[in-house]
């Protein structure tokens, strides 16, 4: 299957306020982040999910968003300065290759992989960056679009997931996606 990014230009269909209809962000993060929590998010786009992120989060927690498209990090920016929350947001570019989170190993609380493991060149290292940088016991929402993503490909990233060492803790009900809650052992 080809990789692509979905283009920077596309962010603002994704900002679409019809999309809070079938997924209530703050319902659906409200399970899992809490005040003072640091979250990661690769993928961000323009921030749909970062916002409420930041809000949950807190003026103590850290919102870490990861994206390979500076137009898109750019338009969050402005978008989290607008909302007040430039304190709690942290813009990184990632490469092809890597996140660029190593120097997060073991701190982060929650991880949030929402639509976007399909546009990555490989599953298997996004997987293992992201498990190295959750601290023990923390957790990953991974979803993925069932729209974009086939019942077999979901299923390889879920296996990806789990060689780096993640066990499937619940499979959220989020409609039309395929969802897994992932747990880094609590001692690793």
């Amino acid at each position: 299957m080809a990789h692509r990014v979905c283009p920077w230009w596309m962010g603002p269909l994704l900002l679409n306020p019809l999309r809070r209809w079938t997924i209530k962000p703050e319902k659906l993060l409200g399970n899992y982040v809490r005040e003072g929590m640091n979250v990661l998010e690769p993928g961000p786009g323009m921030g749909f999910l970062t916002l409420p992120l930041a809000r949950l989060v807190g003026p103590q927690g850290k919102v870490i968003a990861v994206d390979i498209q500076p137009k898109m990090l750019e338009k969050l920016r402005q978008r989290v300065a607008a909302a007040g929350f430039a304190t709690r947001v942290e813009t990184r570019v990632a490469t092809p290759d890597s996140l660029q989170i190593f120097d997060l190993v073991g701190a982060i609380d929650f991880a949030l992989a929402f639509a976007m493991v399909h546009e990555t060149p490989s599953a298997e290292r996004f997987f293992h960056e992201v498990a190295a940088a959750l601290r023990p016991g923390a957790t990953l929402l991974f979803v993925e679009p069932s729209g974009h993503v086939s019942t077999e490909s979901f299923a390889a990233e879920l296996a990806a997931a789990q060689a780096a060492g993640l066990t499937v803790d619940a499979e959220p009900k989020i409609a039309r996606n395929y969802a897994a809650l992932l747990r880094k052992a609590a001692t690793a």
